[in-house]
């Protein structure tokens, strides 16, 4: 059965023996962070802090910490199956998934995330137990919202996760990056003079928290998916004072405006990369209304260098990578974007190579195909190649390449967070070509025999193996 929210989560880590529940009172400045960070590092379990210096909200942190926790909140026995329940869902046209009950959202009138209503001057933001994370953020920020906007001309929705740094009782930054669907709603809205209304959901059920992260093609909606991750629809309830709706399970919603034009000082904050972002301008959300559950909990995460939460979230992506590529890319067999990658640095592709030259033709190919853009180094291998096993990548990326012959360099968008880059946005590519070669792609010499031992040897010592001792 589908989580009904994030109680509902919770329980199940609970019988999983997957959360700590910490009574003892810390403070969300700083040091919900340092707790949270140390046990992630240590592959631990979720946290749920009950009590919070000044705050009545506990706090859930590192929910989705791990391999583990991730498949339980999307409800699967291993990634594997993710990549092959993706790939069904994308063979899918959209007014097919829209047709289907068990992806379509349901629109209900009463729930419980709007137990507590506060309009207009009463909002306050201070009640939220907001982190910050470290020690030269520019202050405390919601970091795991969902948040809703639709295309002002098509009405076409879209569900997104932006850091948001709370200015004051009602006033928040949006950060928005170019390339997201907000960013794009917000552009449309700014060329017809108008504001554009957002809703924020703040802990929703795992899946939809999933969904908002997810790097979904632009005629997908995230709540199609995510009702299709969950197997049963996403229920919405209609917002108090903006023309959206949101998912009824949330813990607390925020409703509101940004207006074209209107920017801030956002930041500096530390980032996945391990360094902190500079400060910069971004949209202004003005808050009209704030609803939330009375047993509200505040889903929190902690962005850090790897691994860090949002490190299994990206794994979980990495199988949606795989269905989306092979969809334009059918030789593709396998895909690791590893976690000391963080996200965007490095891409380890395997391929059933038919032609010489193939491997960097996919090379070029990935760097036009939406996110993938953003990929720093993508190395290919051949398909026998475990992908998922650093060891053996090493090993080939070793042994196979020539540098001269196998590097190839591109200039284009890369992540906006990347230090290297010698402009925020844009910089350098490369990729590598691990794959056996040929004459034809500049080989003068024959490729050598791979070492394996004879059958024969293998099965005699498997017939000794248990008197040998070695069981």
């Amino acid at each position: 059965m589908p989580y009904k929210d994030l109680q509902d989560f919770i329980s199940t880590l609970q019988n999983k023996k997957e959360i700590k529940v910490i009574e003892k009172s810390v403070d969300p400045i700083l040091e919900v962070a340092e707790i949270t960070t140390r046990i992630c590092k240590r592959h631990g379990p979720a946290l749920l802090f009950k009590n919070l210096q000044g705050h009545n909200f506990p706090i859930l942190t590192n929910s989705f910490g791990s391999i583990n926790r991730m498949a339980l909140a999307l409800e699967i026995s291993n990634f594997d199956q993710l990549s092959e329940r993706i790939a069904i869902f994308l063979e899918q046209d959209k007014q097919q998934t829209v047709n289907n009950t068990k992806s379509a959202p349901v629109i209900v009138q009463r729930a419980q995330c709007h137990d507590i209503t506060l309009y207009g001057d009463k909002v306050d933001l201070s009640i939220i137990p907001a982190l910050k994370c470290w020690p030269r953020d520019a202050g405390p920020a919601i970091t795991l919202p969902v948040v809703f906007t639709k295309d002002p001309l098509t009405g076409n929705r879209n569900a997104g996760m932006y850091r948001m740094q709370i200015y004051g009782k009602n006033l928040t930054g949006m950060h928005w990056q170019p390339n997201t669907g907000g960013a794009k709603h917000y552009k449309i809205a700014g060329r017809l003079g108008q504001s554009l209304e957002v809703a924020v959901a703040i802990g929703p059920d795992p899946a939809m928290t999933y969904a908002a992260t997810a790097p979904l093609p632009d005629d997908i909606d995230e709540i199609l998916f995510a009702g299709f991750l969950r197997n049963a629809p996403v229920e919405l309830v209609k917002c108090k004072t903006v023309d959206l709706e949101v998912p009824a399970s949330s813990q607390i919603v925020l409703e509101g405006y940004v207006k074209p034009g209107e920017r801030q000082t956002e930041g500096p904050f530390g980032n996945h990369t391990g360094y902190y972002s500079p400060a910069e301008e971004y949209p202004v959300f003005h808050i009209t209304c704030m609803t939330m559950r009375k047993d509200a909990v505040y889903h929190a995460t902690v962005v850090g260098p790897p691994p860090q939460e949002d490190c299994f979230l990206a794994k979980a992506s990495e199988r949606l990578f795989l269905a989306l590529l092979k969809k334009e890319i059918p030789e593709i067999v396998d895909i690791n974007l590893p976690i000391e990658g963080i996200f965007n640095n490095l891409a380890f592709i395997s391929i059933e190579k038919r032609y010489p030259g193939h491997a960097k033709e996919v090379i070029m190919t990935l760097w036009n195909l939406g996110s993938m853009m953003l990929r720093k180094i993508i190395c290919i291998f051949d398909k026998e190649v475990n992908v998922q096993n650093l060891s053996e990548i090493l090993w080939k990326l070793g042994n196979n390449i020539d540098p001269k012959r196998d590097i190839v360099f591109a200039y284009g968008p890369v992540d906006p967070l990347n230090p290297a880059s010698s402009h925020q946005g844009y910089g350098s590519k490369m990729g590598i070509d691990c794959t056996r070669k040929s004459k034809a792609e500049g080989l003068e010499r024959a490729w050598p025999e791979t070492m394996k031992m004879s059958q024969k040897v293998k099965k005699r010592i498997d017939q000794l193996w248990s008197r040998l001792g070695m069981d």
